[in-house]
């Protein structure tokens, strides 16, 4: 194996962070205003009340400016696989790029459609059609979301292939096994229903602006209601499948959810860290303390990862070191079969070169015997397999901590709606204003959990990011990193100024 250029490595991620993360600005709020839009329009075709078109039509004005803003960012991010990790999309293309070529055909071309339809139909087509235009839209925006995280799940869980030898990369044997890979069933209902908490939030947000300044007040109420009783239901959803996905961790990412807990010795009947201060000192295999202050909650992980408060938890230095009482194999002897199956692979295709029919079976036999742990073969210590344990913590904790904090605010925005006496609570419109940046931190800390979780892995056990990327200078990666920050920075800044300039005009300018 040749040398590792760490600092490419290092600066492919970035760019892809920074990508992914400000593309996942946009992603949760078109996903959940495009429901709230055709929820909206669904009360008006019902009542025939022109006021309710109005509320529809200012609410979809918003989104509309935010759907633009997503596209491009996403595109951008949709590119990196070929610029800066054309090893990863060469070894595993057959497989990845299925789901996101249906996406680009399917999803996108039904929402970009339909997203025409919505705008411009208006007086043009009945409202039965233009109702059923907006809900397409909104379908073809979860769609998109379907075949993206069907690819990230696989990526996370990969399943439904076979790695062919002769071309070196990994192809599709079972299509529907990836599709429903419990892994990107979960992640697609937990990504879709916190996005329905993150458009409500909007709402709120602009809503209570409105009422602060009691302007547009009739509108604001009626659309605080339809918020927080979707935003209620998202919370409850977000909540089941966030429970879904934790089971499905604990059974193949056993150390992302040992990372997120900051569990280093697994035991029997595992507490949950409920709050916690990690001891930024703390390094697998050390006598330390892993945290420096914590509160759990007995029995709670055992219970969460394997649905058994008795049942044993991995732990960090379980999984790194191994441990034979719980029949646990360590990194470190998966290192030892891994390079086993990349030396195998390597003879099977010197032995084809020469034809030499019987080297080369023997060698493919032990490949195949070993082939599950390819991946560990390229790490240099075992060490490597751990993620950053503290910024997975802490950020897991950050996204659970704001769910419960904004389903306690829809709860509270529902029940004075309901009373009646929401115009008198001036301090919880207050809260309302700045709540859609609590929703994104959520969404935010939420990705940043999956994707920093993970690591090192680019595809689960089988090719760790080290080994995914394009051989080229890091300054051509420096360059385009800063390139995006700038073109980035200055659409959030274009999107921002837009939706202002739109919302203080008011549903008087749609």
């Amino acid at each position: 194996m040749g040398e590792i250029d760490l600092s490419l490595v290092n600066w492919s991620r970035a760019q892809f962070a920074l990508t992914a993360l400000y593309h996942w600005i946009f992603v949760p709020l078109t996903l959940g205003l495009s429901f709230l839009c055709a929820f909206f329009e669904t009360i008006y075709v019902k009542t025939g009340r022109e006021e309710w078109k109005n509320i529809t039509k200012f609410w979809m004005t918003l989104f509309g400016i935010n759907f633009a803003i997503g596209v491009a960012t996403g595109i951008i991010l949709e590119f990196q696989f070929g610029t800066n990790w054309s090893n990863y999309s060469w070894m595993v293309g057959d497989i990845f790029g299925a789901p996101l070529a249906i996406e680009g055909i399917l999803a996108f071309f039904l929402e970009a459609t339909f997203f025409a339809v919505m705008f411009f139909g208006w007086n043009r087509i009945s409202r039965g059609s233009h109702l059923f235009a907006t809900w397409m839209v909104a379908v073809g925006s979860s769609l998109s979301a379907l075949w993206i995280l069907v690819a990230n799940g696989w990526m996370q869980h990969p399943v439904g292939m076979a790695f062919n030898p002769d071309t070196v990369r990994f192809e599709m044997q079972n299509f529907w096994e990836v599709l429903l890979s419990p892994v990107a069933i979960a992640k697609f209902t937990h990504t879709t229903a916190s996005s329905f908490m993150v458009g409500s939030l909007f709402i709120i947000t602009v809503s209570s602006w409105y009422l602060l300044k009691n302007r547009h007040t009739d509108m604001a109420k009626k659309s605080i209601i339809v918020a927080s009783v979707f935003g209620l239901l998202g919370t409850g959803y977000t909540a089941f499948t966030g429970d879904e996905s934790g089971f499905a961790n604990g059974h193949t990412q056993p150390m992302k959810l040992a990372a997120y807990e900051g569990l280093f010795n697994g035991q029997i009947g595992t507490p949950i860290v409920a709050f916690g201060i990690p001891n930024a000192a703390k390094r697998a295999g050390d006598s330390q303390e892993p945290f420096l202050f914590e509160i759990s909650i007995p029995k709670g992980l055992s219970l969460l990862a394997n649905r058994d408060i008795n049942s044993f938890v991995p732990g960090i230095n379980d999984l790194v070191y191994g441990n034979a009482e719980q029949n646990i194999m360590g990194v470190e002897e998966k290192m030892v079969l891994g390079k086993q199956a990349v030396n195998s692979l390597l003879a099977y295709k010197e032995a084809k070169k020469t034809d030499n029919k019987a080297t080369a079976q023997i060698a493919l036999e032990a490949f195949r015997t070993n082939q599950n742990y390819l991946g560990y073969g390229y790490l240099q210590k075992a060490e490597e397999a751990v993620p950053p344990v503290a910024l997975t913590f802490y950020t897991f904790h950050i996204m659970v901590f704001s769910g419960v904090a904004i389903g306690l605010l829809f709860l509270l925005f529902l029940i004075t709606s309901l009373k009646g006496t929401l115009m008198k609570k001036r301090w919880l419109l207050r809260l309302g204003v700045p709540s859609f940046f609590l929703g994104i931190i959520a969404s935010e800390s939420g990705w940043i959990v999956a994707e920093v979780g993970r690591q090192p892995w680019a595809i689960q056990d089988l090719m760790p990011v080290s080994v995914a990327t394009t051989n080229i200078g890091v300054g051509h990666v420096q360059a385009s990193f800063f390139i995006f920050l700038i073109i980035f920075t200055a659409l959030l800044i274009a999107e921002v100024k837009i939706m202002l300039k739109q919302i203080k005009i008011g549903p008087e300018g749609v």
